[in-house]
């Protein structure tokens, strides 16, 4: 069996209590990695969904908190580490038009943060988390990584701003940083403030979907094959200073997600278009839709699974945790 490039390697994992980084760094574990999990510190002692990975490998796992934007607390969590992947930020778009300030001083003084870190302790690789967002609507489909970018919300802005730090540090510093730049991921462990489990666990607790727009356009991809691409990122030589996207290059509607999902459970949803659930008009981003061949022709990364077959995976799990999702509460 081929050994993992992160076999014995200490790897440093932030917004590790997050979605796409909780199933991150259960695969860093599996392959051999040293994983320091940084976790935004609360007085609960809640490690976020890490608390869904299987207890013996979370032992394997040391756990951090700490704040993003507190430099003394990134530079000394960092330090030793031979691989950093930097996921942490404030992610939700509605909750970006209600506290904007938060949003950029954790996702920009945030990612400087890492950044300086990164290069005060010479780490070997940065993989930085950009996203399809800061695309906005796409001005062609589909969107390669030379796409112009576009603020449409404070969180897209805030992104572009901490996609260019990282490219600023590349250029002037040789910060040894790659940028991999998910479209839509989901699958198990995802909250409901994103639109696909806002479905699921609607349709599982009865027929009423309650939704915003129907049209817009998404790349799903399933979260196994964004976290392989994060792999690719931090072990393939020779692509530092370079931006991927990571995607399926196959667009779906929210309303079609919905048809999809009615179909797979068997039953019929109704469904009701909330005016609180909608993007202001000049916000709203109508159609993301990647191309992934500089992906695929440098890490080798293509998706292997379809979006029926991931969204099965997912509606399985949220029914096996249903009473984790408020589904009469608007999620922002």
């Amino acid at each position: 069996m081929e050994k993992s490039p992160y076999e014995g390697a200490r790897v440093f994992v932030t917004g590790a209590g997050g979605f796409i980084a909780s199933h991150l760094v259960e695969q860093l574990v599996f392959q051999g990695a040293s994983v320091r999990a940084f976790v935004r510190y609360n007085s609960r002692g809640d490690y976020g969904l890490l608390r869904y990975i299987p207890e013996p490998t979370l032992r394997k796992v040391e756990i951090c908190f700490g704040d993003l934007r507190d430099y003394d607390a990134i530079l000394h969590a960092v330090r030793g580490m031979d691989i950093v992947f930097h996921l942490g930020a404030l992610i939700a778009i509605p909750y970006s038009y209600l506290h904007p300030r938060e949003v950029v001083e954790t996702n920009v003084l945030g990612t400087f943060n890492i950044l300086q870190a990164c290069r005060e302790n010479k780490v070997e690789r940065l993989v930085h988390t950009s996203t399809s967002e800061v695309y906005g609507t796409g001005r062609y489909v589909p969107m390669d990584e030379g796409h112009p970018l576009q603020a449409q919300s404070p969180y897209a802005a805030s992104k572009i701003a901490a996609d260019k730090l990282a490219e600023s540090f590349f250029c002037t510093y040789d910060l040894p940083v790659v940028t991999i730049r998910p479209f839509n991921t989901f699958g198990p462990r995802q909250s409901a403030r994103a639109v696909i489990p806002t479905i699921i666990s609607q349709a599982l607790a009865g027929q009423k979907i309650r939704i915003g727009n129907l049209t817009t356009k998404r790349d799903f991809t399933f979260v196994l094959d964004t976290v392989r691409g994060f792999l690719m990122a931090g072990s393939i030589p020779g692509i530092e200073g370079e931006t991927f996207n990571l995607g399926t290059g196959k667009e779906i509607s929210v309303g079609e997600v919905i048809t999809l999902t009615a179909r797979i459970l068997g039953k019929e949803l109704m469904v009701e278009q909330d005016p609180e659930r909608f993007r202001p008009e000049k916000s709203e981003v109508m159609r993301l839709l990647s191309d992934f061949s500089k992906a695929r022709e440098s890490l080798g990364w293509s998706p292997k699974w379809s979006f029926e077959e991931g969204l099965k995976q997912t509606i399985q799990w949220i029914r096996e945790n249903l009473s984790s999702y408020p589904v009469h509460t608007y999620q922002r």
